[in-house]
This record gives structure tokens, C-alpha cells and sequence, in this order.
């Protein structure tokens, strides 16, 4: 069932330097998003940077302390009330009632949406079909799994209809998967109109999203189209490395001048370098006089998790800096 859309207003998310300070603590610093309608807009960032208190105030449970924002355009301090009537909103901690029903979850959500008789009945077979929770409907919710659950969650999350819906750490602590399964439901949901800003600190993630914004220290850092940000954010060229030893390997080559950036993935390392024949050499150099037995050194694309690692180095050199009192 498609939904008709709003045609009142231009971006269904938008806002304007939107700041929020806690005492001398600036946890969002003078944002600016604008997430189009049936988009999924993926706002990553490490824990802490900011990205659920974004969600609060743009849920209007929170108050700015500066700027402006709007979703379905409704100001998002003017018309809090009314945003929560409109949107979804789901997080880590939603709960379910583990003594009910997958569909008595359901019930008990749809009537805290007000929705009348009929509404809910069409709105639950929508859900049950759309989460294949069909066959389910009887199920004590503390007997499904960690997936179905985070489907049910979700289920109950849009059962009134929402245009927007926020997902704060929606995949937090699911196997892969599971998530991967999870992220397939949201692209049915987007097809049909659905828009969402999903935060997430799990990189990989964002090669599912429309559009990513990068945040960190509280302040967006790049944004842009998954290919948007590989294409013209990396600063270098990356190289995937495998060698012996790599927890000895990442302090030596984090010596070499030559490489602008080291990052441990999994049994392997990426390096970065705007001079790639010349690092290559040095590597193999630096390796060999330390007793590492080099496997493989190559060029590679990079992913999303390479471009944050590469824009948020800057920042975290120019934080150490200013700890250190050095100019």
C-alpha cells in the first residue's frame, strides 16, 4: 500500500544549525541535514558523536539549544506534540511486552495510536505480511529470536502509518545476517514512500543508505552518496596489507612518514598514501628489518569505513593538539 505524499512541505527532515548543549558540553554542534521523502539517510558516527541527541530533538523530545528543524513540516519546538503523532521511532532500548503475543504487541501499540478497529486490522496484516511474521501471530514474543524480535519492534514502530521514521542503533548487538535481513525490510518500506534517518556506528551499513551524513565531535564532517564520499573524500590511495604479526606491524608502519593513514581491519591492515609506489616500498622495507614476513601489499577500493577513518584523522590530530597546548 503506497503512500500518498505531503506535498506541503519540500525535505520531510530538515534542519539548521541545530545545536544542543549540555552545561559547557556541546553535544550537537550547528548541524545541517535535509533528508528527502522515501529516502533512507544514514547519520554514522562513533558512540558519542552526537547522533541520538540529533534524533531527540528532531523527535521533539529534546529541546535545541540553537537552530531550527522540521520533519513533515512541523517545527520541531512549536509543534513537538504533533511531530510525535506523525512519526516512527524506534532505538536499541524500544521495548516489547515479552508476556504478550506477537499479536497483542501489535494490538497494544496500534491503540496507543488511536487507531480505530478496522485501520488496525488492515495496518496488522500489512505488518505481519511486510515483517513475515505471518504463522507468528501467536508466538509469546520472549520465545522468538533476536531477528524476529527487531522485526516485531520495528513492525510495532510504523503500525499507525508514519511518513518518517527514526531508527536510533536499530541493529545494535544483531548478527550480520540479521541485520542484512533487517536492511532489505527498509528498502520494501522506502519503495513504498517511507523515509528514514537511521544512525548507526556500524560502517558497513552505510553502503545501504541513499545518502550518509558523517558526524563527529558533534559536528557533520562530510555527506553524501556512498559512491559520492569514496569518489572524492579519500585523500590517498588505499592498500590492503597482509602480513605476520599485524598488532607489531600497525605501530611500526604508523612510523613511516609516508603513510598517511594505518587501520587494523580484522587479519589485515589498510594503509593510505598519496604516494603509493613509494609507500609500497617503504612498507615492505620497514617490515622486513623488523623480522615481518610480508604476505601481500595491493591497491583496493575503499569502503565507507576507509573515507570515515580518513576525515575524522584531522580531527582527532587537531583535538590532541589542542589537549596538548601545541599551536
Amino acid at each position: 500500500m503506497k503512500q500518498e505524499k505531503n506535498k506541503s512541505y519540500g525535505h520531510a527532515i530538515d534542519c539548521k544549525n541545530l545545536t544542543k548543549v549540555f552545561d559547557d558540553f556541546v553535544a550537537v554542534d550547528h548541524i545541517n541535514i535535509g533528508v528527502k521523502q522515501g529516502e533512507i539517510f544514514g547519520f554514522l558516527g562513533p558512540n558519542g558523536a552526537g547522533k541520538s541527541t540529533t534524533i531527540r530533538m528532531l523527535c521533539g523530545i529534546l529541546t535545541p539549544s540553537d537552530g531550527s528543524g522540521h520533519v513533515l513540516g512541523c517545527d520541531i519546538v512549536k509543534e513537538s506534540e504533533r511531530i510525535k503523532e506523525k512519526i516512527g521511532y524506534m532505538s536499541q532500548r524500544f521495548n516489547l511486552y515479552d508476556d504478550l503475543t506477537v499479536n497483542e504487541n501489535l494490538d497494544f501499540y496500534g491503540k496507543v495510536y488511536l487507531l480505530p478497529k478496522n485501520k488496525l486490522k488492515e495496518r496488522k496484516e500489512f505488518v505481519l505480511e511486510m515483517a513475515g511474521l505471518q504463522g507468528k501471530e501467536r508466538e509469546l514474543t520472549k520465545n522468538l529470536s533476536g531477528a524476529w524480535k527487531q522485526r516485531l519492534v520495528l513492525g510495532c514502530a510504523i503500525i499507525h502509518e508514519p511518513e518518517v521514521v527514526f531508527l536510533d542503533e536499530p541493529t545494535a548487538g544483531v548478527d550480520p545476517i540479521s541485520r542484512r535481513s533487517f536492511w532489505d525490510f527498509l528498502y520494501q518500506l522506502s519503495e513504498q514512500g517511507t523515509t528514514f534517518l537511521v544512525t548507526t556506528h556500524y560502517m558497513d551499513e552505510a553502503e545501504h543508505c541513499h545518502r550518509i551524513g558523517f558526524i563527529f565531535d558533534g559536528k557533520i564532517i562530510a555527506r553524501g552518496t556512498p559512491d559520492e564520499l569514496k569518489d572524492k573524500q579519500m585523500q590517498g590511495q588505499v592498500m590492503e596489507v597482509e602480513c605476520d604479526h599485524i598488532d607489531v606491524a600497525i605501530d611500526i608502519l604508523e612510523q613511516l612518514p609516508v603513510l598517511d593513514e594505518v587501520a587494523m581491519y580484522g587479519s589485515l591492515l589498510h594503509i593510505v598514501s598519496k604516494r603509493t609506489e613509494e609507500a609500497k616500498l617503504k612498507v615492505a622495507s620497514a617490515l622486513k628489518e623488523h623480522g615481518i614476513v610480508l604476505h601481500r601489499i595491493e591497491k583496493i577500493t575503499p569502503s565507507i569505513e576507509d573515507v570515515f577513518v580518513s576525515l575524522v584523522a584531522p580531527h582527532k590530530r587537531k583535538m590532541l593538539k589542542e589537549v596538548l597546548g601545541e599551536n
